[in-house]
């Protein structure tokens, strides 16, 4: 019979030590995973849609047709136009019935008076006014850049006809 701190004695206890290490670091790195995880906020993605872009520069009409896709709700939209890589001075604040910048009121959804959801086939139009600058003519590069609280949802790219 082995007496008090023999060497099987001392045995026995290294792999138990062993074990309970192991199962300490396994706790705590599924703990550091976990909370990882739990840090990253999964938002929800933004509205997915496909669109048309055609500038008429004799007109200074910019319209933005909603070719496919989701609804897009107009109260959260905003809309960057640049011409030339220069963003325009006074943007469109969709939606508007009379905005500095722009002539007339604009057509479809981004007309106050309308259907705040912007759905498939329909076009939104506004007008340039040429107190807006840069002014737009043919041939200029017209981007447009359409975001839904913040989250682009989609840029445009054209040349003015």
């Amino acid at each position: 019979m082995p007496t008090a701190g023999s060497s099987s004695e001392r045995r026995a206890v290294s792999p138990v030590v062993g074990v309970v290490l192991l199962l300490a670091i396994t706790i705590v790195l599924a703990g550091v995973v976990a909370a990882s995880v739990g840090a990253w906020s999964l938002g929800s993605p933004g509205p997915q849609a496909t669109f048309d872009l055609a500038v008429d520069a004799d007109r200074g009409e910019v319209c933005v047709e909603h070719v496919g896709g989701d609804a897009i709700d107009v109260d959260d939209l905003s809309v960057t136009v640049t011409i030339n890589g220069e963003s325009l001075s006074n943007q469109p604040p969709v939606p508007f019935v009379g905005a500095t910048g722009f002539r007339d009121a604009p057509g479809g959804p981004f007309n106050a008076a309308a259907d705040s959801q912007w759905t498939p086939g329909e076009r939104a139009t506004f007008r340039i006014a040429r107190t807006n600058t840069p002014t737009v003519d043919e041939g200029d590069e017209v981007v447009v850049r359409l975001s839904v609280d913040g989250q682009r949802v989609v840029s445009l790219e054209t040349r003015a006809t």
